[in-house]
């Protein structure tokens, strides 16, 4: 009897997928991944002690170059850069790292609620449908539409937008799993529905979830980025990267350097975080 209900064999499996993930961190793609959000979420962290001015306040200097008191310039109201970059990061990821968990437990949630019967997975995969049928812009226009510019409504489009993508990714891990032998055993030793797929089978249909979360997080500040930069976003005076960005389009061919920060850091952002997923995803291939 406990060699049908003790899966030894998932949990060994599981164990082999974890140790792959941290190898495929340790690697050259992963450590430079790391490095570059790590570096950017540190200074942005640190923000009132790497600048000594407050990011809303305006100068007599307006789109002044790089300069010992400016080490990036003034923008177009005199207010210095460097500050606004670094706070912009600390909202940036702020939304960015509380709006994915959310929607990851939500999309989790509905998937778990999925494979208890065939008509709630009905249901289900159609609510997916159909948020994944309104391209991101649009769900940040009927977003904002109902509920104005700000951090809510930001937040509510980057969960929103990652609930489909975790529920299907754990849906499919669990219509995998629980067709493995170390499921059909706990059925056969008795084991009730609800707890082979709490107890055995989603803890094994989870690993994938690690790679999609580090997804998420670059889709999450490319979301933050485009509707600041859309005017739907963080209201101003408040710094964003992709507000920064939008103020900066008027001066780029007389003041390229304007966009320079902000442009940087974003994509800095976006590729780290692209290129911890790509080292997590080749660790489990191996």
């Amino acid at each position: 009897m406990t060699a049908l209900t003790a899966p030894a064999p998932a949990r060994s499996a599981r164990a082999a997928v974890r140790n792959r993930h941290l190898a495929g961190l340790l690697t050259a793609r992963g450590l430079t991944g790391l490095a570059l959000v790590g570096t950017i979420a540190l200074a942005g962290l640190l923000a009132p002690l790497l600048t000594g001015h407050d990011p809303d306040a305006q100068g007599p200097l307006a789109l002044a170059g790089p300069s010992a008191e400016h080490p990036l310039g003034t923008d177009d109201l005199g207010r210095d850069l460097l500050s606004r970059v670094l706070h912009g990061i600390t909202t940036d990821l702020a939304l960015t790292f509380g709006a994915v968990p959310v929607g990851a437990l939500t999309g989790c949630s509905l998937a778990l609620l999925a494979a208890t019967h065939r008509w709630a997975d009905t249901a289900v995969q159609r609510a997916f449908d159909l948020v994944l049928a309104f391209p991101g812009l649009i769900l940040a226009l009927a977003v904002t539409a109902v509920l104005g510019p700000g951090r809510w409504p930001v937040f509510i489009v980057i969960a929103l937008a990652e609930i489909p993508l975790f529920g299907r990714q754990l849906r499919s891990g669990i219509l995998v799993q629980r067709e493995r032998e170390y499921a059909l055993a706990a059925r056969v030793g008795g084991a009730s529905r609800a707890r082979v797929l709490l107890r055995h089978v989603l803890p094994n249909a989870v690993d994938p979830l690690v790679v999609q979360t580090a997804v998420a997080l670059s889709v999450g500040v490319f979301i933050e980025g485009a509707m600041s930069f859309l005017g739907l976003g963080v209201r101003p005076p408040e710094p964003t990267l992709g507000s920064i960005l939008s103020q900066s389009v008027g001066y780029l061919a007389t003041h390229p350097t304007f966009a320079a920060a902000p442009l940087a850091v974003t994509t800095a952002l976006v590729l780290g975080f692209t290129l911890i997923a790509e080292a997590l995803n080749r660790g489990i291939r191996r």
